[in-house]
């Protein structure tokens, strides 16, 4: 039986190979919404508590129903940006328990993937 050397990476294989705990549950939404300033987004709070975001241009939707959206299994978020004549836009959802740290980094993302008209 061969054994691996015990050089430099190797700790830090042994280190990626061991079990893991994952957060699960939304944790803080307002990593999320707190991205969102006034002067470019409208912000809804409807009546079951969900979240509507919407860029005053009417492009980028963001939706948080964290008890899951009516008509889905478990879809807690969902960022929406419209298509226009020359680009198409895309649609991504994430479940009522993916943490907020994680929609919060994509929403990072998206933004700065986006340019002022």
């Amino acid at each position: 039986m061969a054994v691996a050397p015990a050089g430099p990476g190797f700790s830090a294989t042994i280190e990626a190979l061991r079990l893991r705990e994952w957060q699960l549950g939304s944790g803080r939404p307002s990593l999320v919404t707190d991205q969102f300033p006034f002067d470019d987004f409208h912000l809804i709070v409807d009546d079951r508590a969900d979240v509507h975001i919407r860029s005053k241009g009417g492009r980028f939707y963001l939706d948080r129903i964290p008890s899951g959206g009516p008509g889905t299994e478990g879809e807690g978020w969902t960022i929406a940006v419209t298509a226009t004549a020359e680009a198409s836009g895309y649609c991504m959802s994430f479940d009522t328990e993916t943490p907020a740290d994680i929609v919060a980094a994509v929403v990072e993302r998206v933004q700065a993937t986006s340019s002022r008209l």
